[in-house]
């Protein structure tokens, strides 16, 4: 049955790819009747609109939206929240698992109330794409990528077997299996359709994903953000995604890239610049001669790290390039011309020019004036000048650790140690594997590995590598500011053949001069499709790269996420025993704190060829831009002006990256040559069988009929004060799974070997492991401990300092409530849906903070946790909490009004007690009512069994 209606006489038709007319909603006709001045709003903003006309059914969506939307004002008052239903969701595997478990909880609920169970189905499309759980294990060799898959496969067996249920299970769920690339290069290069068809009714492409850089896909026109999981379970279960009216900053591009300068350089100029334009929660909208002329690839670069500049998205509107790109990546000729016959019916084809649109803010951006540039070592905004890193790091070096350096004599950066073996079965941190002395021999068929070797995901010592991750730079020394970990990796650079290509011609000239990478450099190359491979290869660079040990590790995240995997044992024991300041060199979009590597303190962002270059250097105390990056077979000093690949030495071999025969082979068939995921099991099924023993699958406890809070809380301790930029990188469970910590006994007592830990990100769908993980970073510092480092609190009243979990459980245990406390742009770095989970799992009934990032912030409202800003410059630091304080948080009585103020009452140890004003930060309607009903997944499972 057809679900079109014709509000305002807008529904219209166009011409199909195929010559035969297809049917849309025309915004030209909405503006043809009054409704406003549609054809001057910002053309993200007009997306919008249109998904807002189609879906009106006069309940979620009204005529009112549509009116309030099509006359939205540059500056107007950001009141007014919008129901945006989106055409499809995006899901990696750390978010995409755990919401699986959330819709199989779900399932199981209706069941146990009598229901059908499958009521509970994605009304979406729902692709999944598994690229976070391959870690860098093994690394220079030439079978990295197949011993790097078989640990990927032992360690992520329950998980992936869960995966398939879930395919099997729901009808719109599918799943891009492991070793085909990174989600938002897969979602660029083939899932995005540019337009979509439903009821005979045409649409543009549109979706939210569980990852902040979902984003990158606005470099094709597509409107697009990072969402938590929560979000996105609403989404697909029919919910429209709901924010605030936005702000639009338009940038207006001009000139063009200069030789020597790469897309990643504009990249991370734009972020430093936009970071301090102060765009967080606004749309940013690409217009103007310099934005026309970028390729496809380079405004997909530019979009991918609109959550490193604070934006809700980084859009460039659709043009020809975009049907130049559909097309070169294997897009049928029907489809990219319906794609640009849509666009130009609806008015929207063409990079707007200056003057085109009315944007809230414009903003200008010379291309011509970018420089060579990286950004470190903490965070991607933090943009320094080539030239000027050798002294930013000295600078670094030196400067006190409360003003962000690390606080070591000036002196002591020239120290070098000598490098000496670890001893064997030394635990080395990151990989979570241990010591060994072989592997199996090659050409073993994967899949009877596999089988073999499986016992509880647990690699056997023979499968793990007895190579360069073990034994590599075991005599020589290390100093501070060495490289020890140089990545090609991350889908903000791999998508970008421009400097992928010049990467490899940059290894290439670098091999004919006779320089070499340094032992203690560890190498590797985690390109974000198996195209990337394809067209390196044919470009005769893929041996290049290899030889400068940059040889094919894995599809997927990798080092970009923490998947960096174990160092070798004498460079880290080096590192660990002398406080070494070591660093990492990636051409990611993140580098937070013990992101990279819980003991690489120094990461540093920039483009491929430079992570070539840095790697061959060994060290951030070379100054790249006037020293030798080392010496020639000839005797001569190599500088990098003398193996920087020119624009038309790019030019000349790209070609090869766009052949789309080469996109529509590799994209044709995922289950072909891919005997590890054929020999997993799919468990068959509506409902799923939760196994109570399982430390990887756990039903989860979101749906147990707790009603909400009514938000008056009397009498709370704080579990933690923070200071600025905690981000979600701090408070997720991340990274590898410490012995002692809560989440490492929990296993340990459950029978897990400590070998057999594997990674938070892999046990995302335990609630137990991650609310013990929760707040567990080694980085993140809780100020009621003034110096410590690590997830640990003081518990009051009797001061007893212990892990924050131990706490929290503790003060559940005598009913008392918690409150987090925190500075500016909490919440910043991944969407991770488990930092609001755990947050509220460990007993946390608010968050009082200067300034919250977006999505945790709905996160927190998403799972019952209030959220609450300061007002006028007040924070922590001014009331002097230090955690000896009670609190009451009042004002929420008699109803909760979106954004109010309510009053933090502060009670002393000393008896006195101070009242300061706070801003609600539920920010809408719809926020109120998820809250009131103890979370949006218990208030969707409720309206799905009622009707």
């Amino acid at each position: 049955m057809s679900t079109a209606h014709n509000l305002f006489n807008t529904l219209s038709e166009f011409t199909l790819g195929n010559g035969t007319p297809g049917r849309f909603y025309s915004l030209s006709a909405l503006e043809a009747v009054g409704i406003g001045k549609i054809s001057r709003l910002p053309v993200s903003i007009r997306i919008v609109l249109e998904a807002v006309l189609r879906n009106c059914d006069g309940r979620k969506i009204t005529e009112q939206h549509i009116r309030e939307l099509a006359n939205w004002q540059p500056n107007g008052p950001r009141t007014e929240e919008i129901p945006f239903v989106v055409a499809r969701i995006l899901l990696q595997d750390f978010t995409g698992v755990p919401l699986l478990a959330d819709l199989a909880a779900m399932r199981s609920a209706a069941a146990q109330a009598g229901k059908n169970p499958k009521v509970i189905e994605p009304l979406v499309p729902v692709d999944m794409v598994v690229d976070h759980s391959v870690q860098v294990d093994v690394f220079n060799q030439p079978d990295a990528l197949q011993k790097n898959m078989e640990l990927e496969f032992i360690r992520n067996r329950e998980r992936y077997q869960f995966l398939k249920w879930g395919m099997q299970a729901f009808d719109t769920f599918k799943v891009v299996p492991p070793g085909i690339g990174i989600v938002h290069q897969v979602n660029l290069e083939y899932l995005a359709r540019g337009v979509m068809e439903k009821d005979g009714v045409h649409y543009p492409d549109t979706l939210v994903g569980t990852d902040s850089h979902t984003t990158m896909i606005n470099g094709l026109g597509i409107v697009a953000w990072g969402v938590g999981g929560i979000e996105a379970e609403a989404g697909m279960l029919g919910q429209p995604v709901y924010f605030l009216t936005p702000d639009v900053v338009g940038v207006h591009l001009k000139g063009q890239i200069r030789e020597g300068v790469t897309a990643t350089d504009v990249v991370l100029t734009v972020t430093e610049m936009l970071r301090k334009a102060k765009v967080v929660g606004k749309f940013v909208e690409f217009f103007g001669a310099g934005a026309a002329a970028l390729s496809l690839p380079d405004r997909a670069t530019i979009a991918n790290m609109a959550p490193e500049y604070g934006a809700t998205m980084g859009f460039f509107p659709v043009d020809e390039a975009s049907c130049a790109y559909y097309a070169a990546t294997g897009r049928s000729a029907e489809q990219v011309d319906t794609i640009r016959n849509y666009f130009m019916a609806q008015g929207l084809f063409g990079i707007p020019q200056a003057g085109d649109c009315d944007y809230s803010q414009e903003l200008e951006i010379d291309l011509g004036s970018v420089v060579p540039s990286v950004a470190g070592p903490r965070r991607p905004q933090d943009r320094i000048e080539l030239g000027h890193v050798k002294q930013a790091f000295a600078g670094l070096f030196a400067k006190p650790v409360a003003e962000g350096g690390y606080g070591k004599a000036a002196a002591t950066l020239a120290q070098r140690v000598a490098l000496a073996p670890a001893p064997a079965g030394t635990d080395i941190a990151g990989g979570g594997v241990q010591n060994s002395d072989t592997l199996p021999a090659g050409g073993t068929d994967p899949a009877v590995v596999i089988e073999r070797e499986m016992v509880d995901n647990r690699p056997t010592p023979d499968h793990l590598a007895s190579n360069a991750v073990y034994t590599a730079a075991q005599s020589g020394t290390l100093g501070h500011g060495d490289v020890v970990i140089a990545a090609i990796t991350s889908c903000t650079n791999t998508s970008n053949p421009g400097v992928m290509l010049a990467a490899g011609l940059l290894a290439k000239k670098a091999l004919e001069k006779g320089l070499t990478v340094p032992a203690h450099v560890k190498t590797s190359l985690g390109p974000g499709s198996r195209v990337v491979t394809e067209y390196l290869k044919a470009a005769g660079l893929l041996d290049a790269l290899g030889e400068m040990g940059f040889k094919l590790v894995g599809y997927g995240c990798t080092t970009c996420i923490g998947n960096s995997g174990p160092l070798p044992a004498a460079i880290e024991s080096a590192i660990t025993g002398n406080d070494l300041i070591a660093a990492s060199v990636l051409s990611g979009n993140r580098n937070f704190e013990a992101r990279v590597h819980q003991n690489v303190k120094a990461n540093f962002l920039m483009s491929p060829p430079l992570v070539v270059a840095y790697a061959i250097a060994g060290s951030m105390n070379t100054d790249l831009a006037s020293e030798p990056l080392g010496t020639g077979r000839d005797g001569a000093p190599v500088y990098l002006k003398d193996i920087w690949p020119s624009l038309d030495e790019v030019a000349a071999v790209m070609a090869t990256a766009t052949n789309p025969d080469t996109y529509r082979k590799l994209y044709a068939d995922f289950s072909a040559d891919n005997p590890l995921w054929a020999a997993v099991p799919a468990p068959a099924g509506a409902v799923y069988d939760w196994d109570g023993a399982s430390t990887y699958i756990r039903q989860p406890p979101f749906f147990d009929g707790a009603a909400g809070d009514s938000g008056v809380i009397r009498g709370a301790r704080a579990l933690a004060v923070f200071g600025d930029s905690v981000t979600t990188d701090h408070i997720s469970p991340a990274g590898s799974i410490k012995p002692a910590s809560p989440a490492g006994k929990f296993l340990l007592e459950h029978g897990v070997d400590r070998a057999d830990f594997n990674s938070y990100g892999a046990r995302r769908g335990n609630h137990e492991v991650m609310m013990r993980g929760t707040f567990a970073n080694v980085r993140i510092r809780n100020l009621m401990l003034p110096g410590s480092e690590g997830g640990v609190t003081r518990h009051q009243p009797d001061g007893a300092e212990m892990a924050i979990y131990d706490a929290a459980m503790q003060y559940q245990a005598a009913g008392t409530p918690l409150m987090i406390f925190a500075g500016e742009e909490y919440g910043t770095g991944s969407s991770r849906d488990w930092a609001a989970k755990g947050t509220r799992l460990l007993g946390v009934k608010a968050v009082v903070a200067k300034s919250f990032e977006r999505i945790h912030r709905a996160n927190l409202v998403g799972m019952g946790v209030l959220p609450c800003q300061f007002r006028d410059g007040m924070g922590a630091d001014s009331l002097k909490l230090d955690g000896s304080e009670t609190f009451d948080l009042l004002g929420l009585e008699h109803g909760i009004t979106p954004q109010q103020d309510i009053t933090l009452v502060i009670h002393r140890a000393d008896g006195s007690a101070d009242a300061v004003a706070v801003k609600l930060r539920i920010d809408t309607p719809i926020e109120v009512d998820y809250y009131q009903s103890g979370g949006i997944l218990p208030f969707v499972l409720a309206q799905l069994l009622a009707d």
